[in-house]
């Protein structure tokens, strides 16, 4: 997890900014097609709520973005390199299973890095 949450909100707020007026959509617009409210993705863009990982990926739709860069500007994920494909795989299967809430995803998620983190050979 990522220690500065209000950094990650921020940064989390501009990236869906840029995103949404580079696919020229208003707020309104894109509220409709990701369907939350148009004052709730505001308060989203401009860093004042953190989304649940379903909107987040109802966002990652509407933007045709990966649900997976959503999750790392939120904080949710920590960004990883390129080499470590395999954990990317996991942590995709994890953000992407609906059966899943939000609690649960953040656990196995806790529970899979401090399984990373225990292997010397990484």
């Amino acid at each position: 997890m990522s220690r500065n949450p209000l950094n990650d909100l921020a940064g989390l707020g501009d990236y869906l900014r840029e995103q949404r007026l580079s696919h020229r959509l208003s707020l309104r617009q894109l509220s409709e097609l990701v369907g939350i409210s148009n004052p709730y993705l505001s308060q989203l863009e401009r860093g004042l709520k953190r989304p649940s990982a379903e909107i987040l990926q109802q966002l990652a739709k509407g933007l045709e973005v990966s649900a997976e860069t959503l999750y790392v500007k939120a904080g949710i994920l920590d960004e990883h390199p390129a080499a470590e494909s395999t954990s990317t795989t996991v942590r995709d299967a994890i953000a992407a299973d609906p059966n899943l809430t939000d609690r649960q995803r953040a656990t196995l998620l806790d529970v899979y890095e401090s399984f990373i983190g225990a292997d010397p050979q990484r």
